[in-house]
């Protein structure tokens, strides 16, 4: 059995460094074997039986099987910190009465996202809002009597007495007749007379061009809902906390997950928890970080593990596979707005933290894009590709899985429709990103390669975001030895970002 000690689980008397993380270190080995083993199948068609807790849930007993994790006797570990460099910039100015960047078809992705930033739906870019529509540049027709007016001045009267009728004709019809007008500039604001020559006030901003569905951009347009968060049957009770079977409303569907919450006197610090890949047939509720929902907890964090749509108790969504499990993203989000919104005296709601690993790595990803401002601060353990298409490369298609055939049917491949590709990947949004963010990863991992996760943590360096990386001298995908001294980190940053 792996024990870990009872510690009291009020947040502003608890003492650290945990004594339980003390005695993790001389039973790893037993700690290893963890159903899960805060682990899960991250290739397709691996199954795992879930977690299982006996006793009076003390401790978590380890069922059969080979031990999870490299024992490599040359642990050690590099890290690798990116300081912050300040809040993201301000969206370029990209608006004059030309579609903004979220409105072209040309625009760069970066500043698409950007200018995201600033619009929501349907709303108004603020550079048009209260602006209204800037005068004309002259038409060619005026341009050519204007240049007449070098002529005597019987015929300069004339053409200024035409200028003024083509003027005014033109304020009114929005265009000069000749299609060859040139692109309209906002001029000089010294230049503009309110209320005069321009039905500008009754002319609307376009709405913005709708992002493709299936994409990164559509739902940081969407207002994510989560609400309704029910506190069901209680699974488990221990000394330290007491674990609750949990449903929640995301975006309209139920979704399910436990919730583990310490005894003792709050509000308490919470920790959204998304797990990794595990087939949604075998998938149990809670499944997947075991070890992690049980420290957190003895450690005084409310600790919300969500399940996902499509997985145990939760509604079905159909389309999510073949949408890139998009999904999950919301689920996750709607997770933090359904813990603020139940108000529970024992969750302090300013005070919210993500942690995910594998494939609930690259979820924490996607929100941290989709919806800056949404926690306080996040970590990932061995995280997949910021690039969905690496990852049906290099778990799926090696397996002949036939969701490759449907997502490439639906979307196109990434030579036929990189635009697509492109928006689905989390890396192309990154400047969005407004929290600390720490990273986990083996360099024995040959599930989710440490290459992938370089990658990433260079373009959050390149866009000035607080990011840092931590590696694991062979350490494999699960963490076996180096998992207590993965998880004192995790805390500490937790601590030092969570106030």
């Amino acid at each position: 059995m792996y024990l870990v000690s009872q510690r009291s689980v009020s947040w502003a008397t608890r003492n650290r460094p945990s004594a339980a993380l003390v005695r993790a270190r001389g039973a790893v080995a037993e700690q290893a074997q963890l159903d899960g083993a805060g682990g899960v199948a991250e290739r397709v068609g691996d199954q795992f039986a879930g977690d299982r807790f006996g006793g009076d849930r003390r401790a978590v007993e380890a069922p059969g099987g080979e031990p999870v994790g490299d024992r490599d006797p040359r642990a050690g570990d590099d890290r690798r910190v990116a300081g912050q460099h300040g809040a993201a910039e301000a969206p370029p100015s990209r608006c004059a009465i030309r579609p903004c960047a979220s409105q072209s078809a040309t625009a760069t992705p970066t500043s698409v996202a950007a200018h995201r930033s600033w619009a929501c739906g349907d709303r108004e870019c603020p550079e048009h809002r209260g602006t209204g529509t800037p005068q004309h540049e002259p038409t060619v027709a005026e341009r050519g009597i204007l240049g007449r007016m070098r002529y005597p001045r019987c015929l300069a009267r004339l053409a200024v007495g035409l200028v003024l009728v083509l003027v005014t004709a033109v304020g009114c019809t929005g265009n000069g007749g000749d299609g060859d007008e040139p692109a309209r500039t906002d001029p000089p604001a010294s230049s503009r007379v309110p209320g005069e020559g321009s039905p500008s006030a009754a002319t609307p901003t376009p709405s913005p061009t709708p992002a493709d569905p299936v994409s990164l951009p559509a739902l940081i347009q969407r207002e994510h809902r989560g609400s309704d968060l029910r506190l069901g049957a209680v699974r488990v009770r221990t000394d330290a906390y007491t674990q609750y079977a949990v449903t929640y409303r995301s975006n309209g569907l139920k979704i399910s997950g436990i919730m583990n919450v310490p005894t003792g006197k709050g509000p308490f610090p919470a920790l959204v928890l998304a797990h990794g890949y595990i087939d949604p047939d075998v998938y149990r509720t809670g499944q997947g970080m075991p070890r992690e929902q049980d420290l957190l907890a003895r450690n005084g964090y409310v600790v919300l593990h969500t399940d996902y749509r499509n997985h145990a108790g939760s509604d079905d969504d159909p389309d999510n596979d073949v949408n890139l499990r998009l999904g999950y993203t919301e689920d996750v989000i709607a997770a933090v707005h359904a813990l603020r919104s139940a108000a529970r005296p024992d969750v302090d709601d300013d005070r919210i933290g993500l942690l995910g690993r594998s494939m609930g790595g690259g979820v924490v990803y996607n929100t941290l894009v989709v919806a800056p401002g949404l926690v306080d601060a996040a970590v990932a353990f061995a995280p997949v590709s910021s690039r969905p298409e690496q990852n049906i490369d290099h778990f799926q298609r090696p397996e002949g899985d036939p969701l490759v055939d449907e997502i490439e049917a639906a979307h196109g491949t990434p030579e036929e429709n990189p635009e697509f590709w492109r928006q689905v990947s989390p890396i192309t949004y990154v400047d969005r990103v407004t929290e600390p963010l720490l990273i986990h990863h083996g360099t024995a991992d040959d599930t989710c390669p440490l290459a992938w996760t370089r990658t990433t943590v260079a373009a959050f360096e390149a866009a000035g975001k607080d990011v840092e990386l931590r590696t694991y001298r062979g350490e494999g995908h699960t963490f076996g030895p180096r998992w207590p001294d993965s998880m004192e980190a995790t805390m500490a940053f937790f601590e030092r970002h969570l106030r």
